[in-house]
Parts: structure tokens; C-alpha cells; sequence
């Protein structure tokens, strides 16, 4: 078959004519000839790699290798290399870490050149940073980079920030939506490697170091402006866009149209393997300030689809996680449906060996859980010995910034709505040991701010010794929110006015608190939060029941419960439902 195919014709055949090659390799003795079975495997297996069969790329790469001999760096070293560097990249796709580890010494040996081995070292590096080796990974970057004649501070200080950021606003100054467009392409190969690496080391440097992620950025937007643009480029921006609208800029409307600069870049160099990490950032990061949260849901999975089909499946796991935090803590979305598609996304992350990607998807299927009243462990799922705890200890213990945040929200998230104050306290206690420091947030991060100032309020109603505390926390929360709801009233203004409805209680401003109240309910009901509306029911219920104006107060508990079980929280239906049997004979009298 294979002699009989003309070569015109081989590349539709390539798949039919390898599988049956390689059934009968072991009987190929002449090195010649192996050679020639080497090359069809790997052309089928970069022909896999394009069509997103990434499994089956790998089986053929390795073969390819296989069939290699002693003498291949010297012989062929084209074909050696061009294996090496495809194998590298279809098993850190398919997530086979070990067989990655046997794989790249070989090529990291043997190469002829530094820039011979980027590829292979790219590949490790993305390994890493899946397997949370964050350090490890960061470390691997920073030599890289070295190398690349790009150094790193050791250690990022006030000095080395204002410095930094004092160089890229000096580039950045004056220049218009059309002049980065209009940017020359980046043609300096050491340049081009130097972006990859520094895009890669972005994502372990969120989770762990993210002073240095700032300076990251930084780096890579004056890169782009000094020696041209390049694919990673429109990542760049996007992130420098993150950094804009968050503290200490604050600057919403620089963000988002740096955000727009950032896609409109991508269409133009026509980069859609940088789609996942665009919309991680634009969608995750940026658009949350202004746009309605629900908009952006769509976009997460698109992103996951992209990845999944280049093999970017860091970013497409972010993505689903991304989606996931704003549908749970930020959207209302139904928790039943959402908790069995969460518990796909954890298994889909842990089958690619993304550590720190199912671990996550994890901790958001036990918040669905736990609000749906299940008694069951998420983490089991994909390790067996694992719970909640364990899980949280072992984070801890690898510095492991962010996803300890995380595990913070989702129990201050869950103690707060289940009624579970005190709890909801030491767990605002908690997030305080993880302060934000990279720049970038997430609909977690700023629906924890309100649920601070819900906890605040209801303490210092308590008028006990720290009554000023837990005040001041209350009214910081409303001062961020005022901020906030100039820039999307969509997503802020019905926590705002519960906000200023528990703080005129706390006031006795009993005129004010009513129609705060009144305008909370209304507000989530029109922008589609139901959870929240369910909660400003509940709330407003509360309230009543301290005014003694009891048959109100039932309404607004049974206005809670509709929209708790519209929310699929049951573990909420059965705390209020107590409460309206409690409150039953009391409004009948008896």
C-alpha cells in the first residue's frame, strides 16, 4: 500500500497507511527503512496534532522515536528534533507528565542549540505549572529567561515597582487604540521565545508569586511595544488591562478599552490559539466592572472549546473555572444542573493531569453541594482518600496563594447563607491571611466584599465591644460598592442597597431601611440574581420580625424560599421553612 500510494495522495492515506506500518514494524531490520516509517509517524502525528487528536498524536510520535536510532542527532537531526518537539507537545496535552519526564532529556541533551530546545523546554514548563510545581516552574522560566537576556529581580520591592511601572507608562504615554494596532510585527526569535516564557510563567506566578506576575506584565507589554507585536502580545495587553481596573488604578475605563485593544489585536494577527488566555483575562477579569456577569458565561466556554481544540488546556481549564465561579458565586445559576456539570469539568481537569484546575472544581462542586443540603465529598471523585480539609491543609502547605483564597470564600460563602454567622466570621478572619495582591479579581473576590459587609452589620447590631469593627467593615464595603456601581449598576446596585438597608437598621433609620430593602429585592429580581434576591427576602424578613411586624415578615420569608428553591439551594428551603413553622402560629394567633 505504501509503495503503491503516490505521494500526492499520501497525506489523505497518512493515517490508514502508518497504522498498518507500524503493526509490522518489528520486522523491519534495515535502519533505512525505519528511518522512512519514522518520518510517516511523524507525519501523522503532526496531521493528529492538527485535527486536536492529541491521543492519537502521541502513539504516533512515540513510535517515531521508537524506531530512531543511536545515531539519529548526527544523521537526521531534522526529523530527531521535529519528533522530540511534537511528542513534548501531545503528551503535555494529554497530561502523560511521566511519560514527558523520559522523554525531554534526550532532546535537551543532544540539541545542538539553546533555541533548539525551547520547544521541549516550553513543553516542561507547562508541565510543570500543571502539576502546581509553581516554584519549581517560575524558577525553570526565570533561567530561561536569563538565558534569553531578560532578567528578573529575586525579589519584586517598592523601589523595583515604582521603577517598572515608571518604564512602561513611559512607553505606553501618548500612544492611541490605532498606534498598538498599527505595531510591526516581532521578528527577533530570542524575543519571541522570552514572550512565551513569560506568558507561561504568568500563570504559576498568579497562584503563587504575584508581585513578580506584575512586573511580568509590565515586561511584556514594553517588550511588544519596543520590538513589535506577536501573538502573546494581545495576551499582554489584556493583562495590563486586569491591572488597570483592579487597585491601586482603578481605572475601569482604561481597562476595558485595553480589553477591546486586546481582541481586536487578536483578530487582526488571526491568533486563535490565544483565545482561552484572552478571554481568561477580558471575560475573567476586565468585562466583570462593567458588563452584565451573565454575558460573560458564554464566552468561558467557548474558551474551553478553543483550548481543548489547540491543546491550550491550562487556559481551557481556567476557563470552566472561571464560568464556574461566576455562575456560583456571582450569577445564581440553578445548583443542581451546575453541580453534575461541575463535577464533569473536575474529572475532565484531573483526566489531563491539571492539578491545581480539578482541585478547584472541587471545592466549587462541595459549595453546590453544601447549599443543596448533599452530604457528600467532592474530592472523592478523583482521590479517594481526599476531603475538603485535607485538601485545604496540603494547599497551605505549598503556599498555594490563591486556591487557599478560594477554599476562604467558598466557606465564609456558604456558612453566611446557611446561617452560620459566626462561622462566616472566622472565615473573614481567614480570607485575611490571603490578601489579593496580583491586581486581577474575580466575581468571587468582589461578591466577598458585600458578604463582608452583610457579616459586618450583623455583628454590630450585637453593640458589643466590637461593635466599631465589624461597623467599619460594613460601611468599607459600602464605600467599594458606591465606587462599583458607577461603572455597572447591573451587577452592584442590589447589593449596595442591601448594604445601605442593613446599615440604616443598624441606624434605626426605619424609613431609609425600607425602601433600601424594597429597592434590593427589585433590583436582583430585574438583573436575574436570584439567590440574592432570595437573600434581600430574607434580610427584609429579619428586619421585620425585629419591628414585631410578624405577618410582613412571613411574607418575605416565604418570597426567600421561592427563590431559594428557583436557586436549588434545599439546605436554605429547609433553614427558612423551620422558620415559617416557627412563625406560623404566631401570625394565626394560636
Amino acid at each position: 500500500l505504501f509503495m503503491s500510494t503516490l505521494p500526492a495522495e499520501m497525506d489523505h492515506m497518512i493515517f490508514f497507511v502508518v497504522e498498518n506500518m507500524n503493526r509490522g514494524t518489528r520486522l523491519i531490520d534495515d535502519p533505512d527503512l525505519k528511518y522512512e516509517v519514522s518520518q510517516l509517524n511523524l507525519q501523522a502525528g503532526e496531521k493528529a496534532v492538527a485535527a486536536s487528536a492529541f491521543h492519537s498524536a502521541a502513539e504516533y510520535l512515540s513510535r517515531g522515536i521508537s524506531l530512531l536510532g543511536p545515531e539519529s542527532w548526527a544523521i537526521k537531526y531534522d526529523l530527531t528534533i521535529r519528533l522530540y518537539d511534537a511528542a513534548s507537545e501531545a503528551l503535555v496535552v494529554t497530561g502523560d507528565f511521566p511519560r514527558l519526564s523520559e522523554l525531554i532529556d534526550e532532546p535537551l541533551t543532544n540539541a545542538r542549540s539553546f533555541e533548539d530546545k525551547l520547544n521541549i523546554l516550553n513543553n516542561f514548563v507547562r508541565a510543570l505549572s500543571a502539576s502546581s510545581k509553581f516554584e519549581k516552574g517560575i524558577a525553570k522560566c526565570m533561567s530561561i529567561l536569563s538565558q534569553l537576556g531578560e532578567w528578573f529581580p529575586a525579589e519584586v520591592t517598592a523601589d523595583v515597582y515604582t521603577e517598572e511601572l515608571a518604564q512602561v507608562k513611559q512607553v505606553l504615554c501618548g500612544k492611541t487604540r490605532q498606534d498598538f494596532l498599527s505595531l510591526p510585527k516581532m521578528s527577533d526569535t530570542r524575543k519571541l521565545a522570552a514572550m512565551q516564557f513569560m506568558n507561561h510563567a504568568l500563570l504559576m506566578g498568579f497562584n503563587t508569586q504575584p508581585k513578580l506576575n506584575i512586573v511580568i506584565v509590565f515586561r511584556m507589554v514594553r517588550m511588544s511595544i519596543e520590538h513589535g507585536m506577536c501573538n502573546v502580545s494581545a495576551f499582554a495587553f489584556a493583562c495590563y488591562g486586569t491591572l488597570l481596573v483592579n487597585v491601586p488604578f482603578s481605572d475601569v475605563e482604561g481597562g476595558h478599552s485595553m480589553g477591546r485593544v486586546a481582541c481586536e489585536m487578536t483578530e487582526k494577527l488571526g491568533a486563535v490559539e490565544m483565545i482561552p488566555r484572552l478571554y481568561a483575562s477580558v471575560y475573567g477579569f476586565i468585562n466583570i466592572w462593567k458588563e452584565p456577569w451573565q454575558a460573560g458565561l458564554s464566552k468561558h466556554l467557548e474558551a474551553y472549546e478553543s483550548g481543548s481544540k489547540t491543546g491550550d488546556i491550562e487556559y481551557a481549564t481556567i476557563n470552566l473555572y472561571q464560568y464556574v465561579n461566576k455562575a456560583t458565586f456571582g450569577c445564581g445559576e440553578n445548583l443542581e444542573s451546575l453541580s453534575k456539570n461541575i463535577q464533569l469539568y473536575a474529572k475532565r481537569a484531573f483526566q489531563c493531569n491539571q492539578h491545581n484546575g480539578w482541585k478547584i472544581m472541587a471545592v466549587l462542586h462541595q459549595l453546590t453541594l453544601d447549599l443543596m443540603g448533599e452530604k457528600q465529598n467532592a474530592f472523592s471523585a478523583c482521590s479517594i482518600s481526599m476531603t475538603e480539609d485535607s485538601c485545604f491543609e496540603a494547599t497551605r502547605d505549598n503556599h498555594e496563594t490563591t486556591l487557599c483564597r478560594l477554599f476562604a470564600y467558598k466557606k465564609k460563602f456558604v456558612a453566611f447563607f446557611t446561617g452560620q454567622l459566626v462561622e462566616a466570621a472566622n472565615m473573614y478572619e481567614l480570607c485575611q491571611e490571603y490578601p489579593i495582591e496580583s491586581g486581577g479579581r474575580l466575581v468571587s473576590a468582589l461578591v466577598n466584599v458585600f458578604i463582608d459587609g452583610l457579616i459586618g452589620f450583623f455583628f454590630a447590631r450585637k453593640h458589643q465591644a466590637d461593635e466599631a469593627k465589624w461597623t467599619t467593615l460594613g460601611t468599607d464595603a459600602i464605600r467599594s460598592l458606591r465606587e462599583w456601581v458607577g461603572n455597572s449598576g447591573w451587577n452592584f446596585s442590589n447589593k449596595l442597597y442591601l448594604l445601605e438597608a442593613e446599615h440604616y437598621f443598624l441606624k434605626e433609620d426605619d424609613e431609609r431601611a425600607l425602601l433600601c430593602y424594597d429597592a434590593s429585592i427589585k433590583a436582583a429580581r430585574e438583573h436575574r440574581f436570584v439567590h440574592e434576591e432570595g437573600l434581600a427576602e430574607e434580610k427584609l424578613a429579619t428586619y421585620l420580625l425585629n419591628k414585631n411586624r410578624h405577618e410582613e415578615g412571613m411574607e418575605h420569608f416565604v418570597g426567600a424560599k421561592k427563590c431559594y428553591e428557583a436557586w436549588g439551594a434545599r439546605s436554605l428551603v429547609r433553614r427558612v421553612d423551620n422558620v415559617i413553622g416557627i412563625l406560623l402560629p404566631v401570625c394565626k394567633g394560636t
